[in-house]
């Protein structure tokens, strides 16, 4: 750590800044861990504690804390051109670069052009805002409401909070952007049909899903967005087949795929995009996190041939992109963001992801057995949840003293674990082992044993 005093640290933390996700006040009375230092798939906080950082910093250090490559390309960018614009009349060679390796990567999905922005709020907004010029563009400009799911998650901004499915990340700031509207989720262990199978859940959301559109008038709607698999909602994973039924409506009915990929994207569901999972192409995606494994803050939105033909074909003042940002495409992101990609795909993650997931769903369902105040275990790859309850038949959830207790019981154990609501998700790094993996179920697994509060509380 540099010269900072650590009791300067403590004593100033949460004392001028407001942070993410969290009461001013609350942070203040307890203040956030401060971390200092990380390595291979561990972090380290200001006590000296060295924990396996099951968060993933947010989702996305993917290649854990310890990649030389692209600290070192991001170095040799800083010292070459530390920024320069993107908007029109300039662009950088690392950009170029980018855009061409991320198309290649994409081919699969058709995507073929790439608008970089700074994270994954800002990817989502740019693909709300390009899917209502496209439809104005193909001289159809009703078409501007959007479609979403219940309990999705697609970011901060206004546009990306207005299609978020979670009232927490709406109710202070509405009223939001009109014409959004959200369809049940399908969640199995919590949905409004109180439908338990798989397939009959799917085609039950994907009913309502029409409905709505009826409703809505597929003449007036210029996109659905979601997540492959619901993260910050609490990770739900839909059942197979579900998405590619979506997908099969919306194009029935001439409306726009969104996949919001941020978290998704790059290996951690066991495929390398959420759309392999269940075999289905978008028109748009929304990448970020991954794209540099969190060493630079940059995201892209991609589209596919029908979008871009659209644009091209055009000779229309709207189909020029008057949006953008500062920092689209800067250099140094965009430098990390190519070491990244390579340092990527030099690995087998998806697969890593796969068997490290199974291991640790295995493990929790065993633990499940085990303690009444575990309601469900879910997950995809290295996405995982635990759903605490107070009263497993009627799904009573958690309650918030009993929820952190599990969380500080289990960091105590070794494994940093992040907790929305009643339920206890699990990111971890990509590259972790099964020491690792161990390390975290053992923490767990001590926390849901060692906690003696009522969970009620």
């Amino acid at each position: 750590m540099n010269e900072i005093s650590s009791n300067f640290l403590r004593e100033h933390n949460a004392r001028q800044v407001w942070h993410p996700m969290a009461h001013p006040v609350e942070m203040e009375t307890t203040p956030p861990r401060i971390i200092v230092s990380g390595e291979g798939v561990s972090i380290v906080d200001l006590d000296g504690k060295r924990v396996v950082d099951a968060v993933g910093g947010l989702w996305n250090v993917n290649l854990g804390y310890s990649n030389e490559p692209i600290k070192q390309a991001i170095a040799r960018q800083l010292a070459e051109l530390p920024y320069y614009s993107a908007f029109r009349g300039t662009t950088n060679p690392r950009l170029i670069e980018l855009g061409a390796r991320l198309v290649d990567i994409l081919k699969v999905e058709n995507m073929r052009r790439a608008m970089f922005t700074s994270g994954g709020s800002d990817s989502v907004e740019s693909a709300l805002r390009i899917a209502r010029q496209y439809w104005k563009v193909r001289g159809k400009a009703d078409k501007t409401k959007f479609l979403a799911l219940k309990k999705g998650y697609h970011g901060t901004h206004f546009g990306g909070a207005s299609v978020n499915g979670n009232q927490n990340f709406r109710r202070a700031y509405e009223p939001l952007l009109p014409g959004v509207y959200h369809a049940p989720s399908p969640f199995l262990y919590r949905n409004p049909f109180d439908e338990t199978n798989p397939e009959r859940l799917s085609d039950l959301c994907v009913a309502a899903l029409e409905d709505e559109i009826k409703f809505q008038g597929a003449d007036t709607i210029a996109a659905f967005i979601a997540e492959p698999v619901l993260g910050a909602g609490g990770v739900i994973v839909p059942p197979a087949g579900f998405m590619k039924k979506v997908r099969a409506l919306l194009d029935r009915h001439d409306i726009l795929m969104i996949a919001d990929e941020v978290i998704t994207g790059f290996g951690r569901t066991g495929e390398w995009f959420g759309a392999r999972l269940d075999g289905f192409a978008p028109d748009v995606m929304c990448i970020a996190k991954a794209i540099t494994s969190g060493y630079f803050p940059l995201g892209a939105c991609m589209v596919n041939e029908k979008i871009e033909s659209a644009f091209m074909n055009s000779d229309d003042t709207l189909a020029a992109i008057f949006h953008g940002y500062t920092y689209s495409g800067h250099p140094v992101g965009c430098a990390a963001a190519i070491a990244c990609l390579d340092e990527t795909f030099a690995r087998d993650l998806p697969g890593n992801s796969a068997r490290e997931g199974s291991f640790m769903l295995d493990a929790f369902g065993k633990l499940a057995a085990r303690h009444d105040t575990i309601g469900d275990v879910r997950g995809k790859g290295l996405m995982l949840a635990i759903e605490f309850v107070a009263d497993r038949a009627a799904k009573t959830p958690a309650g918030k003293k009993y929820m952190g207790a599990l969380a500080d019981a289990a960091y105590e154990a070794g494994a940093l674990v992040r907790v929305s609501a009643n339920v206890m998700i699990m990111s971890p790094p990509l590259v972790l082992e099964r020491k690792d993996s161990q390390q975290i179920v053992d923490a767990v697994t001590h926390a849901v044993s060692a906690v003696r509060l009522d969970p009620a509380q």
